[in-house]
């Protein structure tokens, strides 16, 4: 059997670049190289694309022996990776893995460019990425679908500019101290902060803003569980057993992710049986409600004392080494990190092959149009 060249996507233009890095750093490490023949490309955080042995190294700033070439996708439907390197053209990929987490990447962007180059592509479509993405408007859709959601209030940041106290005020008549405030699309918790009053939700707010245009404030649900559960499928979605991130900081944000260490899991989560089964139905049904398509973590928040779920949000695009929690959920369920990859893959061409069947024509009865 020939092996199948997978364009495997990482870096760019995003607060998460570092981590996309980490990510796909372990997916090349664990793709089965019998099947697969894996061409690394990279975007740097300036957005310039670049190919070769040695590109990870380049954005990382890092010595490298191998090389690194500009390159670009061609959106001309041939799935062409055009290298600008004496000798070679057009690279033609089978299947790409964007790794990217975020902005310009995971929120439907690089997907719109994969669907017009043709290139069957793991993971969400454009719809459900940009709109897991979107806090506010994923809130709306799940809210109208009685999935529940803790109580939020979102903004634009001109408005606070022009009247922060009414903004303010507003957020104090529908919420409760404390509060989350979030850039509305932007993942890892970059940019996240947790106000206990109104001095703080003043000083968190314009640093949350340098992430987005649009801020979504979240009312806190107190003594609450973090859980996750890794959804897997196309139509027909699974999920898997849910875990329980124990945070090293008050709450789970970029340094408790990444850079201290200290936190910890519970898998499967210590919670009852009747429990589990609901978060997981939760899980499948807010991924078939955004059309999710290949993989989505679902992250929820239990109150310990009564159980009561909120649905938080979904990363379509999540953490990806082999200790990140969307992996190590599926492997206590029963599927390997290898396997989980080849699987995704699988599911990107499945996908593919459905929509490459769709009629992109029409034939009237007459050629009116000329």
């Amino acid at each position: 059997m020939s092996t199948q060249k997978i364009g495997v996507i990482f870096g760019g233009r995003s607060g998460e670049h570092e981590v996309s890095l980490v990510s796909a750093t372990s997916i090349m490490k664990a793709l089965d190289r019998d099947r697969f023949q894996v061409v690394p490309i990279g975007i740097s955080k300036e957005g310039h694309w670049y190919t070769g042995d040695g590109v990870m190294d380049f954005l990382k700033g890092t010595p490298s022996a191998g090389p690194s070439h500009a390159a670009i996708l061609l959106p001309d439907n041939e799935g062409g990776l055009l290298i600008w390197d004496e000798g070679r053209g057009r690279e033609r990929l089978d299947v790409v893995f964007p790794v990217l987490h975020g902005p310009y990447g995971e929120d439907g962007t690089v997907q719109g460019l994969l669907e017009l180059a043709g290139v069957p592509y793991v993971g969400c479509g454009v719809m459900a990425s940009s709109l897991a993405m979107d806090k506010v408007v994923s809130k709306a859709l799940f809210i109208s679908l009685g999935l529940p959601t803790a109580p939020y209030v979102w903004f634009h940041s001109s408005r606070w500019r022009d009247e922060e106290d009414g903004v303010i005020a507003d957020i104090e008549k529908t919420l409760s101290y404390p509060v989350f405030v979030k850039p509305a699309n932007m993942g890892s918790s970059v940019g996240i902060f947790k106000a206990h009053d109104r001095n703080e939700l003043s000083d968190t707010a314009p640093q949350s803003m340098q992430y987005d245009r649009k801020i979504i404030v979240e009312e806190a649900v107190e003594d609450a569980m973090e859980i996750e559960v890794s959804v897997l499928g196309n139509d027909e979605p699974k999920a898997s057993l849910p875990g329980e991130i124990i945070p090293s900081n008050e709450f789970y944000d970029y340094d408790a992710k990444y850079v201290d260490g200290k936190s910890d899991e519970k898998i499967p989560a210590d919670l009852p049986k009747d429990v589990i089964e609901r978060i997981r139905k939760l899980a499948v049904e807010s991924f078939k409600a955004i059309d999710g398509a290949g993989l989505a973590r679902v992250d929820f928040l239990v109150t310990r004392k009564t159980h009561e779920i909120y649905l938080n949000e979904l990363n379509t695009m999540p953490g990806f080494t082999s200790i990140s929690m969307y992996p190590k959920l599926w492997e206590a369920t029963g599927l390997g990190y290898s396997e989980l990859l080849t699987r995704l893959v699988d599911l990107a061409l499945e996908r593919h092959t459905v929509r490459s069947s769709l009629a992109t024509s029409y034939q009237p009865k007459e050629d009116w149009y000329r």
